[in-house]
C-alpha cells in the first residue's frame, strides 16, 4: 500500500481560466488552496513517541481535566480564607500535604496545616499563604498581612476542563502539543501518514556534487537544498535524483516519482525552451498547466498531475527555486499532509535599505534583521547561491509601485515562519 487516498487530486486541478496571463501572487495562492486537499491516509493510534513532526487527523478532547484537583502554587500554609482580621494566628495540625502524598483528612475551620507546592489543597481549605510572608511559633501560624479566598491555589480543571478539545485536527504536534496530550493521559492519536515528496533535478549544464565538472557544468545546488528543505518540514524525503535533459530519462524519473511519491518537486526543465523535457513529458503525460505568477524572482511555475501524483515544477535558478518552494510549496505541501493551508507570519520593520519599486509584479528579496532594521542582500541575481546563507528570511513587496528609504516600513517574513 502506497499511502494514498482513496480520493486523488483530480487531473485537471490546475488548469487556469481562459485568457488568464500574469497571475498575482494571493490570487494564485488562493487558486492553489482552493484545488488541493490531503492526499494521504490516516494512522491510528499512534504512540505520543512518535508523532513529533507530524499531523493531527482527528480533534482530541480531553480525558480528564488538567490539574485534576486544587493544588498549592507554592510552598507555605493551607487554611479556609479570606483572611481579613489581621494581625491573627492559626494553630496548625500535625500533618502535611505534599505532591504526591495528599492530607487525607479534614482541616478544622481556623486552623492550617503545611503544603507544599503542588500538592492537593485539603479539605476545609482554599488558601495558600506563602512561607515567606507568615512565621510559625510555637504550633502557631501567625499571619500579619490580608489574603483574599483562593490565593496561591490552583483550581481543578483551571488549564483544562474534562472533555474539552485541547487539539484540533490539522495541527502540525511538536514537542508542546505533545506536552499538553500527555499531560492530561492521551497516549495515542491518529495521524496522517508523513507525506512523501520526491525531489528531481534536470539538466545536463547540472552535476551532482562529487562528479568531475567542466567550465561549463554547474553543481547542482537545487536538489541538495530541496532535499533539506523536505526533511526539515518533516516529511518522508524521496530523492529522485538528477537527470539530463532526454524525453526518456525525465519520463523514467517521473514514473518512478509516481509510484513512490505522494507530490514531485522539480527543478529546471519547465519553461517552453527545446530542452524543457520535463514540461514536454508532463505535457505528453500528464497534465500541465504553467502558471506565469507576477513574482521576483520565479515567474515560471509548473503545476502539473502525472499519472495521479502532483507535480510542482520549480524554476531552475537556486534563488527562484528557493523561493516558490517556501511560497507556493510550503503551504501546498502542508495541506497535502492533512495540515492547515498557512500563510507565513511577517512582522512590520523599519527598512535598513533603499529601493525603488516598480509597479506589475510582487518581489521577494532576501534579507535579515540587525538591529531593529532589516538588511536585504547586495546582488537581486536568481544564481547569487551566497545570498540564500546570508540571508534569515524574505522581504515581501507587493505589486504596487513604491519608493522604499530608510526607516520605511517593509514586511519582513523569517524562515521560521515557513515551518523551518
Amino acid at each position: 500500500m502506497n499511502g494514498k487516498t482513496t480520493t486523488p487530486l483530480r487531473n485537471d486541478c490546475f488548469a487556469l481560466p481562459p485568457g488568464v496571463n500574469w497571475t498575482p501572487v494571493e490570487e494564485a495562492l488562493e487558486r492553489l488552496r482552493s484545488r488541493l486537499h490531503p492526499v494521504v491516509e490516516v494512522e491510528h493510534a499512534v504512540s505520543l513517541s512518535q508523532i513529533n513532526g507530524r499531523i493531527l487527523a482527528s480533534d482530541v478532547s480531553a480525558p480528564r481535566a488538567h490539574p485534576p484537583s486544587n493544588n498549592s502554587a507554592v510552598d507555605g500554609y493551607a487554611f479556609a480564607g479570606p483572611l481579613t482580621d489581621v494581625p491573627c494566628s492559626l494553630p496548625l495540625i500535625e500533618g502535611r500535604s505534599a505532591a504526591g502524598e495528599p492530607y487525607m483528612g479534614n482541616v478544622p475551620a481556623g486552623h492550617a496545616i503545611r503544603i507544599l507546592t503542588g500538592a492537593v489543597i485539603p479539605a476545609g481549605t482554599d488558601t495558600v499563604v506563602l512561607e515567606e510572608d507568615c512565621e510559625v511559633r510555637d504550633g502557631q501560624l501567625q499571619l500579619n498581612g490580608t489574603l483574599k479566598a483562593g490565593a496561591n491555589a490552583r483550581k481543578a480543571g483551571e488549564d483544562i476542563k474534562a472533555q474539552d478539545q485541547i487539539l484540533t485536527a490539522g495541527t502540525r504536534l511538536t514537542p508542546t502539543q505533545i506536552s499538553v496530550l500527555a499531560s492530561v493521559g492521551v497516549d495515542s492519536v491518529d495521524v496522517y501518514h508523513r507525506l512523501r515528496v520526491g525531489v528531481l533535478s534536470t539538466g545536463d549544464e547540472v552535476k551532482p556534487v562529487g562528479s568531475a565538472v567542466t567550465d561549463w557544468q554547474i553543481y547542482d545546488a537545487n536538489r541538495p537544498m530541496l532535499n533539506a528543505l523536505v526533511a526539515q518540514l518533516g516529511y518522508e524525503l524521496v530523492d529522485l535524483g538528477h537527470v539530463l535533459d532526454r524525453a526518456e530519462e525525465v519520463k523514467a524519473a517521473l514514473e518512478r516519482g509516481s509510484e513512490q511519491c505522494d507530490l514531485i518537486l522539480t527543478s529546471g526543465g519547465v519553461s517552453a525552451g527545446d530542452e524543457d523535457h520535463v514540461s514536454k513529458m508532463l505535457k505528453a503525460h500528464g497534465d500541465i498547466s504553467n502558471w506565469r505568477i507576477a513574482i521576483k524572482p520565479g515567474r515560471p511555475l509548473a503545476l502539473a498531475m502525472f499519472q495521479g501524483t502532483p507535480v510542482v515544477g520549480l524554476p531552475g535558478n537556486p534563488v527562484a527555486a528557493w523561493v516558490c518552494a517556501l511560497r507556493f510549496g510550503a503551504p501546498a505541501m502542508a495541506l497535502l499532509a492533512g495540515g492547515n493551508w498557512f500563510e507565513p507570519q511577517g512582522y512590520l520593520v523599519p527598512a535598513g535599505f533603499s529601493k525603488n519599486k516598480k509597479p506589475g509584479r510582487s518581489e521577494m528579496l532576501r534579507a535579515r534583521v540587525r538591529d531593529g532594521q532589516v538588511e536585504v542582500f547586495g546582488s537581486e541575481g536568481s544564481g547569487r547561491v551566497t545570498g540564500l546563507a546570508w540571508s534569515e528570511g524574505l522581504v515581501e513587496l507587493d505589486e504596487s509601485a513604491q519608493q522604499i528609504e530608510p526607516g520605511t516600513l517593509v514586511r519582513f517574513i523569517p524562515y521560521g515562519s515557513f515551518g523551518l
